[in-house]
C-alpha cells in the first residue's frame, strides 16, 4: 500500500475540520453529538473486529486488535461521559408539584 502525498493533504485537512467543527460546538449538543459519536465508533469497532478477524497478516490483526480496544474504550467512555451529563439535568431536591 503506496502512501500518496494527497492522501496525507486529505488527513491532515480533515483532522483540522474535525477539531474546529467539535470546538465550536455549543454546550447545550454536546449529548447528541456525544450519543452520535458512540454511533460512529460502533461502527469503527465492526471494522476492527473484520480486520483482525481475517488473519490475512500478524500486523493486519494485531492493529485489528488495537483498533478494537481503542474504539471500545472511546464508546465507554462516551457512555459515561453522555451518562454523567445526563445527571447533571436531573433535579437533585424535591420534585415541586406541577400546575394543574
Amino acid at each position: 500500500m503506496k502512501l500518496d502525498l494527497t492522501d496525507l493533504y486529505v488527513f491532515m485537512l480533515a483532522g483540522f475540520i474535525g477539531f474546529e467543527v467539535i470546538r465550536r460546538v455549543s454546550p447545550l449538543l454536546h449529548t447528541p453529538l456525544m450519543s452520535l459519536t458512540n454511533a460512529l465508533d460502533a461502527i469503527a469497532v465492526v471494522g476492527a473486529i473484520i480486520l483482525a478477524g481475517e488473519g490475512k497478516s500478524t500486523l493486519a490483526t494485531v492493529l485489528g486488535t488495537i483498533a478494537i480496544v481503542a474504539a471500545t474504550s472511546n464508546v465507554v467512555g462516551g457512555f459515561v461521559i453522555t451518562d454523567r451529563m445526563l445527571r447533571m439535568f436531573k433535579a437533585s431536591g424535591p420534585q415541586r408539584p406541577g400546575p394543574r
